[in-house]
């Protein structure tokens, strides 16, 4: 069973930027593609950026540029470094595992383990 947390959300202007990792535990985590999502109120969970256990990366295309993820398999941690935030960019962010091996995945359902999510909130 693996174990996610998430940490460094809060409240930021537009333009400004954030931070935000996730801690993993149980599991061997330099193993797992990991995955970060969002989800707005009233929305569908939307995916963000991800990361194998290669380090190659992908983004959506709404955050290319802005955004980047990063793992240290040492600390069994992913971060999102988050640039030029917008306020449609509010949401609840949140950390996963991916199901598959060495392999990227944008759907929700393709990922098995999902941390608490920690909320962003970008002010106009």
């Amino acid at each position: 069973q693996v174990q996610l947390v998430e940490s460094g959300g809060g409240l930021v202007q537009a333009g400004g930027s954030l931070r935000l990792s996730c801690a993993a535990s149980g599991g061997t985590f330099s193993n797992y593609v990991m995955g970060w999502f969002r989800q707005a109120p009233g929305k569908e969970r939307e995916f963000v950026a991800a990361i194998t256990q290669t380090y190659g990366t992908y983004y959506d295309d709404s955050v290319k540029g802005r955004f980047t993820i990063s793992r240290d398999n040492a600390k069994n941690t992913v971060d999102l470094q988050m640039n030029s935030l917008k306020p449609e960019e509010s949401a609840v962010y949140s950390c996963a595992v991916s199901r598959y091996y060495n392999t990227i995945s944008t759907r929700p359902e393709s990922y098995n383990y999902w941390g608490q999510g920690t909320q962003v909130t970008v002010s106009s």
